[in-house]
């Protein structure tokens, strides 16, 4: 890793001039970040230069954006917002009919993806005066604000979008200008202070991590389990590290098909198989805990959540079964297959892919590592909930998709989008989320970890339960 200390030279100094950033990633996340969501990078400089209606800050509220206002009418049935006075990067004001516009494409793409998610309930969304717009609902959505404060959620065009920051290229690094700073006589930015801009850039963990060691950067953002065993070698101050206390899922999701796949005992061993006591000595972050469930906690549903019907067995019988579930398939229809397991790239990934080959090769299956983009039986699933219901964890493994699916399940959630009660509505998703954690097409690891490497002269940085760290509010300390 040290070698890519000499490609860091010029970088600005952490005592002085712009706020330096890398985020872990590539340059493509910057360029095209939405083609290139949930990446870290694609999230960052989508809620730096486009805004959505609102917003989270770094402890996970709710703030106004775009939106410098809300009402909640009808029994939240409608929601009206108050645009503020804002501008295109064209200089052309920003009007509720574009934001209308915009939202409504936005909306009917992300419903494809999440079917009965707080968007499967809105109707319209429509210009009420050139400043004003309203969501009607067909049903009341408590998490219909957090879901608009995604970062797909942002309104920008060709040009942009809002701020709070204007970006340029500086180099391979994007420089990002408050949107509402004025610029120099020449049309350069020499009248915003330099502790008021941003240098981002989307690099390699092992870059970032050495920008940051050599004081070329005060932030990196965007680190995930896949680079995490870096920190140690690199000689990482443990106080520089900040954990994001995230929920969200992290596991492997069935995404393949055929015999082996297909049957519902061979799925149930892989899942009781796995020896998830021995993930966190290699995974070493404060707090990360493992987990046997799909819902982390009882949420929106009417009960705690399901739990599966082998964790309470000491491992040693859990893998007895297992073994026992292989074998039978065996009898039946000879050697089976081997295991194709989609991982990304890192050490923390090539760790976790050793622990789990292990843990298949004790009842009798062979595992394979492939790429993310290749065909797999098992593929990683490394999320943060976008919103606080079983609804999220239920809908981003379920048959749309496209992961190893309870059909009946999936009937709830559909049933759960027509029920004409708040009750009928929780015991509909209760029942779906039963019948997936049966089902055994998701492979429960843990909840994802997330961190950052913060410098001790910047002050305005709070580990965020949404993984979101606004990069207007952080400050350096000038002391």
């Amino acid at each position: 890793m040290m070698a890519c200390c000499a490609a860091l030279s010029g970088c600005s100094g952490e005592a002085s001039g712009p706020v330096a950033v890398s985020v872990v990633g590539d340059a493509d996340d910057l360029a095209r970040p939405l083609q290139n969501l949930p990446d870290p990078g694609a999230k960052l400089i989508l809620e730096a230069t486009a805004q959505g209606l609102v917003a989270f800050d770094a402890s996970g509220d709710i703030l106004p954006a775009l939106a410098q206002r809300w009402i909640v009418e009808d029994d939240g049935r409608s929601y009206i917002f108050r645009i503020r006075r804002a501008f295109w990067g064209n200089g052309t004001r920003v009007t509720a009919t574009d934001v209308a516009r915009m939202l409504t494409a936005r909306i009917a793409a992300l419903r494809r993806l999440d079917p009965d998610g707080p968007l499967d309930a809105v109707q319209t969304v429509v210009p009420m005066t050139g400043e004003v717009i309203e969501i009607k609902l067909a049903a009341a959505r408590p998490y219909l604000l957090q879901m608009l404060a995604q970062p797909q959620m942002a309104v920008l065009t060709r040009e942009g979008g809002t701020g709070p920051y204007r970006r340029t290229r500086q180099g391979s690094a994007v420089m990002l200008t408050p949107a509402d700073q004025p610029g120099g006589a020449d049309g350069e930015d020499e009248a915003t202070p330099p502790r008021d801009l941003r240098v981002l850039r989307a690099e390699r963990a092992a870059m970032a991590i050495v920008r940051f060691q050599q004081g070329g950067a005060a932030l990196v953002l965007g680190g995930r389990f896949t680079d995490l065993p870096l920190l140690v070698p690199a000689g990482v101050e443990r106080n520089a590290v900040r954990a994001d206390p995230v929920q969200g899922l992290f596991g492997l999701a069935v995404t393949g098909d055929g015999p082996l796949i297909d049957d519902a005992s061979v799925r149930a061993a892989i899942n009781m198989a796995i020896d998830r006591s021995q993930l966190p000595p290699f995974l070493p972050l404060g707090g990360w805990a493992t987990s046997e469930r799909i819902v982390p906690d009882q949420m929106d549903l009417p009960r705690p959540p399901s739990v599966a019907e082998w964790a309470a067995l000491p491992l040693p019988e859990r893998r007895v079964q297992a073994a026992d579930a292989v074998a039978r398939w065996r009898e039946a229809n000879g050697a089976p297959p081997p295991i194709r397991i989609a991982l990304p790239k890192g050490p923390g990934a090539t760790l976790l892919f050793g622990l789990v080959r292990r843990d298949l090769a004790a009842i009798g299956l062979v595992a394979v590592r492939v790429d993310m983009r290749a065909q797999a039986d098992l593929r990683m699933v490394d999320e943060v909930a976008a919103y606080d219901s079983a609804l999220w964890y239920l809908g981003r493994i379920g048959c749309a998709r496209k992961v190893h699916c309870s059909r009946e399940a999936d009937a709830q959630l559909q049933a759960a989008s027509l029920a004409s009660s708040a009750d009928e509505r929780s015991a509909r998703i209760a029942d779906a989320e039963a019948l997936m954690m049966a089902h055994n097409g998701y492979i429960p690891l843990g909840t994802p970890i997330r961190w950052s490497l913060v410098s001790r002269r910047l002050n305005g940085f709070l580990p965020s339960p949404r993984a979101r760290h606004p990069l207007n509010r952080l400050l350096r300390d000038t002391k």
